[in-house]
């Protein structure tokens, strides 16, 4: 198999994307936090002491999309159309759902994952004065789509 992002000598590269065609893409991605019980009740009832989680991590998640290119290294800099950031009070955590849409010659899926993985990070920051066994799991692409509406 083939890595497109390695030259004929092993060595790292950036894939050429110039000759392919700009079309409409969208990815999906998820994952988790798990936390205690009490942590879940802070959240639940907006009790944290750093404010609202929710709110933080989702403005983190859409920023961190937008600036994948410059985590990543070999990620291409695209113009991103839409990020949203959904996060949802589970028994065990909080399940963290991106989605993004570019109009561009390569994928989007790094954008959404790396919403998942910095709105992940952002609410452990908020809560682990609560709660320092938390673990973030199960970061994963959901759905990526090429053309179409």
């Amino acid at each position: 198999m083939d890595l497109s992002h390695l030259d004929d000598q092993g060595r790292a590269r950036m894939v050429d994307v110039s000759s392919k065609d700009r079309v409409r893409r969208t990815a999906r991605a998820s994952g988790t936090i798990l936390m205690q019980e009490e942590t879940l009740r802070l959240l639940r009832e907006g009790l944290l002491k750093k404010g609202d989680a929710f709110a933080v991590a989702r403005v983190a998640g859409i920023a961190a999309a937008k600036r994948t290119a410059e985590l990543i290294p070999l990620c291409h800099n695209i113009r991103i159309d839409q990020v949203s950031v959904d996060l949802a009070l589970r028994e065990d955590g909080v399940s963290i759902d991106a989605a993004a849409v570019c109009t561009e010659s390569t994928g989007i899926e790094m954008e959404a994952l790396t919403a998942v993985a910095v709105a992940a990070l952002t609410l452990y920051d908020m809560c682990k004065a609560v709660d320092r066994k938390m673990r973030i799991v199960d970061i994963h692409l959901v759905e990526k789509t090429k053309g179409g509406a």
